[in-house]
């Protein structure tokens, strides 16, 4: 029953509407409408008390990954747009049972016009989620176009089918309006331990020579010695690891008159050169990486060297820590001017890292709009979309994790006549080391012979050399740097 003593004061009726936005059913108390109140109240408190539980008992990445579902993105645009009109429509209410209209004018103005903007600054909260979430659906949809394959009930349980790693086939195409089909600038793979989220990324040059496909392939029985073809008239190569996809897409003939075979056959020769199963690819428009960089707000990159770039010299990208926006990042990763492939791959790793390392939830939550138009432009991918929900978690375990890579460059290898073997043998260590969980030392202080002995990169499969058992001498000498041990993503890039 309504209480219908003294109605408050124009300080009261502000202050009471306003803790009705953080404390529903407050100022319905106030007025005297006890039932209501304390039904608010108490599912209110609910609510929270639910969410606590959620957030304390849930695993956090899981359930972000189970947001990016196109059922629970289209639920929270709904949810949060309804729950943010019944919150203003709720302020509203509050502002009312208070009984404004027993102020005078000039108060019943000034109440009214703050119980307007709390309500309406309630409401923009949840619009922002609901906007979020549409925004989100509509870019994922734009990237991940590949056919929803129906998941074996083994699957469901078990994304990975068992496997302690995943790995993807990281591209960067180098695609202009002016040159036909795929060319892949940048080749890299990302092996992931789905446990741990420790990662090695195992970059290929553009440039690799002799390239040899899976035997029994269409591609194998058109170049059983590797692929080889004429030099053109202009003496450009189009028989390097780049061009293989672009090679594939424009001989359907080879395929039985399948067409768009490209990415099929890069991602099995990438595969069989690494001896790795590869899951999927994502090919990244280099251009379009630029414009990531740029809803990110930029991004800081220490250039070693004045950086020349364009055909004719158009531009220089200037030696020193320097925060780079979209363009003059891509050219310093890219530029070939004054350069060779070799140090565009340590460049382009280094702007990799420092997206990594720099694209927080936070700067990427400011501007999320500018983020996810760019993402729809960027990537093209046969990820199908049920696995988003898999690897929107790993994406996060990686963030934390170990990040290490191999650059399969000279004179690691010699990409004229590259040693297959040992490019197999290369990766097969560095993931074996990715893997590797250093044991914790005996004593807080471990001495050098056992932080080396804990190093993952030592693999059971190599003996170790004396030196890296013996005690340490009173002046211990500097070991010469492994070529073939994984390197941080980071290492040499300032």
């Amino acid at each position: 029953m309504r209480d219908r003593s003294q109605p408050p004061g124009i300080g009261a009726v502000i202050g009471w509407t306003a803790l009705s936005v953080i404390a529903p059913g407050a100022a319905h108390l106030r007025a005297g409408w006890r039932r209501t109140g304390l039904a608010l109240l108490s599912l209110y408190a609910a609510v929270l008390l639910a969410l606590l539980w959620v957030g304390l008992t849930s695993d956090l990445g899981g359930l972000a990954g189970r947001l990016l579902a196109s059922s629970w993105l289209t639920g929270v645009t709904v949810i949060s747009l309804a729950l943010g009109v019944a919150w203003f429509a709720l302020v509203v209410h509050s502002f009312t049972v208070l009984n404004p209209g027993t102020l005078p004018a000039a108060g019943q103005a000034a109440a009214g016009t703050v119980a307007g903007v709390l309500a309406v600054a309630v409401l923009l909260p949840f619009g922002f989620v609901g906007q979020y979430a549409a925004v989100s659906q509509t870019a994922i949809e734009g990237v991940f176009t590949a056919p929803a394959a129906t998941m074996p009930a083994e699957r469901e349980q078990d994304p990975w089918a068992g496997r302690g790693r995943v790995n993807i086939l990281l591209l960067g195409g180098d695609a202009d309006d002016h040159r036909p089909g795929v060319r892949t600038d940048s080749i890299n793979v990302a092996s992931v331990d789905v446990r741990t989220g420790n990662t090695v990324l195992l970059s290929l040059p553009r440039n690799l020579e002799n390239v040899r496909f899976v035997p029994g392939s269409p591609m194998a029985r058109r170049f059983p010695n590797g692929f080889r073809l004429p030099v053109g008239p202009g003496g450009g190569r189009e028989d390097l690891l780049f061009a293989v996809w672009e090679y594939a897409d424009a001989h359907p003939e080879i395929f039985g008159g399948r067409k768009g075979q490209g990415a099929r056959v890069l991602i099995d020769t990438v595969g069989y050169t690494l001896g790795l199963k590869i899951d999927w690819y994502a090919l990244v428009n280099m251009w379009g990486f630029a414009r990531l960089i740029d809803a990110l707000g930029g991004v800081t990159i220490t250039v070693p060297h004045d950086v020349v770039f364009g055909k004719y010299n158009e531009g220089v990208v200037k030696a020193g820590r320097r925060r780079l926006g979209g363009a003059d990042a891509m050219w310093f990763a890219r530029s070939r001017t004054y350069s060779d492939d070799f140090s565009r791959m340590g460049r382009q790793r280094c702007v990799l890292g420092a997206i990594l390392q720099q694209a927080d939830p936070a700067t990427v939550l400011a501007r999320f709009n500018q983020v996810a138009l760019a993402t729809r432009e960027l990537i093209r991918t046969d990820i199908p979309r049920p696995m988003l929900e898999h690897l929107v978690p790993l994406a996060l375990k990686v963030k934390g994790a170990k990040v290490t890579s191999v650059q399969f460059v000279p004179p690691l290898i010699n990409t004229g006549y590259p040693d297959w073997t040992k490019i197999r043998a290369v990766t097969a260590k560095a993931v074996r080391a990715s893997a590797a969980t250093p044991r914790p030392s005996a004593t807080p202080a471990a001495t050098p012979a056992a932080t080396l002995a804990a190093t993952p990169t030592v693999t059971p499969s190599v003996s170790a050399p004396a030196e890296a058992v013996a005690k340490p001498t009173a002046k211990p000498t500097a070991k010469p740097a492994d070529p073939t041990a994984p390197k941080g993503i980071t290492d040499g890039c300032g």
